[in-house]
């Protein structure tokens, strides 16, 4: 089989943060994905954008990786070291053959397989006998709410299937499944549901896997597991301080604004971020809204603090 370098796939360097490598998957995901590239051979550079990223986002499974060191070259042939397997096994993704069949397509490569599953890897009579007895795992996406991650949550999800009718045909089926979701779960994390996959040729039902993904929130944004608010407050509040009332996703809560805060200023409210052992934070980023100068008497009064309170914020500008 011919060795792969997911860093050169991704187009990453071997030191790249958890950040980089989702950021360069993302871009080539959209760039490669078969229903709207035009590149050359897009579905397998899509498939190969895949793989890389399921080793590479993961670090149990990037250790492992990089322990083969960087010596190897891309295309290079290559053979598991003696006794990988057993070094590689708590790495694997679950199912036969160790992967997600259908998330990116089809399954993934040989050298892969070699790597962190096995299905592959086997004799064929071993293969044979695995694929009556497991199938391999299956993958499906499921969105929640921002608040459901904060308190854990279920939800009825509805799975289609095959069954067998009494003269030995199959048809379709929905069946209705309850998911708990987990209080602190995040976005790309997985939920497993034990035989909920799909089955064939008489095996027993596969796994499914539910990739989490959190919608966007109208008022919050989310990075790790802090939470951030964009919080408008008046000039009087930035100038002068105040206590104000701000929702978060568990509720509300008083907020002390220091006085002589501008724009920007971060407001961070500790351990108040998606929960964990280690939580993250609540950050209120302040925004000064102007109310408008749209009568007279408004416009009198901004007239007057111009008087009063000459100030010009243009100053470190050089003007």
């Amino acid at each position: 089989m011919k060795y792969k370098d997911y860093y050169d796939i991704l187009g990453v360097k071997r030191s790249a943060s958890q950040s980089d490598i989702k950021r360069a998957y993302r871009q080539l995901a959209r760039k490669y994905h078969p229903d709207v590239s035009k590149e050359v051979n897009a579905e397998d550079r899509f498939k190969s954008v895949g793989e890389a990223y399921e080793v590479l986002k993961d670090s149990d499974k990037r250790a492992a990786y990089d322990q083969l060191g960087s010596n190897w070259q891309s295309g290079q042939d290559f053979r598991p070291p003696p006794g990988w397997q057993q070094q590689a096994s708590g790495f694997s993704s679950g199912g036969a053959n160790g992967g997600f069949r259908g998330i990116h397509g089809g399954d993934f490569s040989d050298f892969f397989e070699s790597m962190f599953g096995g299905g592959r890897g086997q004799s064929r009579s071993r293969q044979g006998t695995n694929q009556q007895s497991m199938n391999t795992a299956q993958q499906a996406k499921i969105r929640i709410n921002l608040e459901d991650t904060y308190r854990g949550a279920s939800r009825m999800i509805e799975l289609q299937g095959l069954t067998n009718d009494r003269r030995g045909g199959r048809s379709g089926s929905i069946k209705t499944v309850k998911v708990r979701i987990p209080k602190g779960i995040l976005s790309g994390q997985k939920i497993r549901l034990a035989g909920q996959g799909g089955s064939r040729h008489g095996a027993r039902a596969a796994d499914l896997y539910l990739e989490v993904e959190i919608a966007p929130h109208a008022w919050y944004q989310v990075d790790g597991r802090d939470v951030y608010l964009n919080l408008p407050v008046t000039p009087w509040e930035a100038a002068l301080g105040a206590s104000i009332t701000v929702p978060t996703p568990m509720g509300k809560v008083q907020l002390k604004v220091p006085a002589g805060s501008a724009s920007g200023c971060k407001l961070r409210l500790r351990g108040r971020g998606i929960p964990s052992p280690k939580p993250g934070d609540f950050i209120a980023v302040l925004e000064v809204h102007v109310p408008p100068a749209d009568t007279e008497k408004r416009k009198t009064l901004f007239h007057s603090m111009a008087k009063e309170m000459p100030f010009n914020p243009r100053v470190g500008l050089g003007v």
